[in-house]
């Protein structure tokens, strides 16, 4: 059977409806959700948007620059960021391509690649973690927390109905170990729909710019749910000031219909506890510039509260993104200066960044979540395995956030590269041989359905030259024999695993390609943004702003104090007798230490019983003696 009958077989009868975006096909988006396989968490349904035939600010009302605060807004679904084409950026629209998609058929009824190795068989070949690889600049967990975060707030892609399941080699020990040769880890297409030139198009079911849609959704409805509406311009919260739970059925991960899951802005609120974490923060730093604004504005209703504390939370996203995040990942000089608004930029995520380049992160994992108390101790709860974090509310419900954020700060994130940690590479819903995901197949195989080339031609495509042969992709001897081992030709290689394979350019983290499509996405989501902060704010507004970093927000919204470096994207080592955190124990440490046990500060209460007594001290001496780690 050839290749094109048998998908052709796979999705007979199922592969598109009709639906009302502009006239064109959309593809069939409703996920089974008595899938046995599971092959979808997350069953998020397309939903089109019925104004898709908007015509631009001809009037001209705002002029063609950037915005200005206080005069006007973002809307929340992002229509109208750009006024001559409204659409662009906005949710529930399409991806942009880079490149010509490689599917065989324009339709996209067959993915790419479909004649390729199993992708679980790259997996195998190239993405075994040998064992803890960290980064070479010590750069912390908050590395990949941050940038997960920062995703949710760039793209999702909804799923639709038809099955692109990854075989299982034969005898796999983690999937197949009775040798049936029958295992498959389940996965469903993407929602998509033809355009109108008949090609197939992946949907962004959020905004594409960074403007902390993931802190207050994309949608009128979801948005107005979050927001308290009591006149302070605040966000509703739960007991604990942690995020509301999801009693109002709003699509969630894994389930809209389990009210014991948090409501967030985006729909993988929940996906594990240091996400949680981050969304409970930003939901506390915004109702901390609400209440600031109702001071500073006492006769301002709740809408210019909200929108006001809302407008300083995503210029607090871009800020640190571009002065903290991108210089750790990329290099200190890699984005450069910002040139102002560019309005024919286009804002729209790429489907090479966000189905290839941006699943780096998946590398940097760790295989345990610390959680630290004041004292710089295994906190409450216990350091949790990452494979233990998913879908676990009541984690942060009992244990809250500060322990997870002190935790990120202090371990280094492993090093991009093909390898991924076992806690999500062969993650198991039980026993071996019950199911279960491979988070690296899972990227393999996305490629292949969002149509992207192979890695040799995205190579070419940003400036680079073919590799002739697999030694010119990686210098790891040990990924060359992977790679070579499961393709035939150094042009069969999927983007993810080439992008990761790359060794790292210069002060990026990254490999030389790998840094050329993140360069390009986040440069155009800087220009292309009428609503950016540099554009946007008045320059008093602007300076206050770039002199807030995470660790800033942080401290001002949990217990956290001085045992968190000023510079959270870089790990510090968790040393208790270190009471003044400057890299040194000396006689400092001391007099700082007594002067801490007199006021009784929660960071000197080494045994943990909320008392202050001889215990505290003899533990205090015994780490002195001890050293830093």
């Amino acid at each position: 059977m050839s290749i094109y009958t048998k998908w052709m077989c796979v999705v007979s009868g199922s592969i598109v409806s009709i639906g009302a975006l502009s006239g064109v096909a959309i593809g069939n988006d409703q996920p089974d959700v008595t899938d046995t396989i599971r092959r979808s968490v997350q069953q998020r349904p397309h939903t089109p948007r019925q104004d898709q035939n908007l015509q631009p600010d001809v009037k001209g009302l705002r002029g063609t620059g950037p915005a200005m605060f206080p005069s006007e807004f973002r809307t929340i679904d992002g229509l109208y960021n750009n006024l001559a084409n409204p659409l662009w950026g906005a949710a529930s629209t399409d991806m942009m391509r880079m490149m010509d998609d490689a599917y065989p058929l324009a339709s996209g009824v067959i993915p790419a690649r479909a004649d390729g190795p199993s992708a679980r068989a790259v997996s195998n070949a190239v993405s075994a973690s040998p064992g803890s690889i960290y980064n070479s600049v010590n750069a912390s967990d908050f590395l990949w927390q941050w940038g997960q975060f920062l995703d949710h707030d760039l793209d999702e892609t909804p799923v639709g109905a038809v099955a692109m399941d990854i075989p299982v080699p034969a005898g796999d020990p983690w999937f197949d170990p009775m040798n049936t040769g029958t295992v498959v880890i389940g996965m469903h297409r993407s929602a998509f729909h033809m355009d109108l030139d008949g090609n197939r198009q992946q949907i962004n079911e959020i905004t594409s710019f960074i403007d902390a849609s993931n802190v207050y959704g994309s949608d009128y409805a979801r948005s107005q749910a979050l927001r308290a509406k009591d006149g302070t311009g605040r966000l509703i919260t739960s007991p604990g000031d942690l995020l509301p739970f999801n009693t109002g059925g709003f699509n969630n991960a894994p389930t809209g219909m389990d009210p014991s899951f948090f409501l967030g802005g985006d729909v993988r609120v929940n996906e594990q506890v240091g996400l949680t974490a981050m969304h409970t923060l930003f939901m506390r730093e915004h109702n901390y510039w609400a209440d600031q604004f109702a001071i500073q504005f006492p006769l301002a209703d709740d809408d210019e509260l909200y929108e006001r504390a809302r407008a300083v939370v995503a210029a607090e996203m871009q800020a640190i993104t571009f002065n903290e995040f991108l210089p750790v990942l990329l290099g200190a000089n890699a984005m450069g200066n910002y040139q102002g608004y560019n309005a024919a930029a286009q804002p729209m995520i790429s489907n090479e960044f966000a189905a290839a380049a941006y699943r780096m992160g998946h590398t940097m994992l760790s295989p345990t979540l610390k959680r630290l108390d004041a004292t710089d101790q295994e906190g409450a709860g216990g350091h949790l395995p990452l494979q233990m974090g998913f879908f676990v509310p009541s984690q942060i419900s009992t244990n809250g956030i500060d322990g997870l954020l002190r935790g990120l700060a202090s371990q280094p994130a492993q090093q991009i590269d093909t390898f991924v940690v076992d806690d999500v590479r062969n993650f198991l819903f039980g026993a071996p041989g019950s199911g279960g995901f491979d988070l690296a197949s899972l990227n393999i195989q996305r490629g292949r359905d969002h149509g992207l080339p192979d890695f040799n031609s995205l190579r070419v495509s940003y400036g680079g030259v073919a590799a002739t042969s697999f030694a010119q992709v990686s210098n790891d001897p040990s990924v060359v024999s992977g790679l070579a081992s499961v393709y035939a030709s150094v042009d069969d290689i999927d983007p993810w695993v080439g992008l990761l394979a790359e060794p790292s350019v210069g002060d990026s983290l990254v490999g030389v390609t790998l840094n050329a499509i993140l360069v390009e996405q986040f440069d155009r989501l800087r220009h292309a943004d009428r609503f950016w902060y540099e554009a946007y704010l008045p320059t008093e507004m602007v300076e206050m702003i770039n002199s807030q970093t995470l660790a800033t927000i942080i401290r001002r919204n949990t217990d956290i104090g001085a045992e968190l470096s000023d510079d959270v994207f870089h790990a510090t080592a968790p040393c208790p007798a270190d009471v003044n955190n400057d890299g040194q124990i000396n006689f400092f440490d001391i007099s700082d230490f007594l002067g801490l046990f007199i006021a009784q500060d929660p960071r000197v209460d080494f045994i943990g019983d909320n008392s202050f007594d001889f215990f505290d001290v003899s533990s205090f001496l015994s780490f002195y003696q001890a050293g830093c780690p």
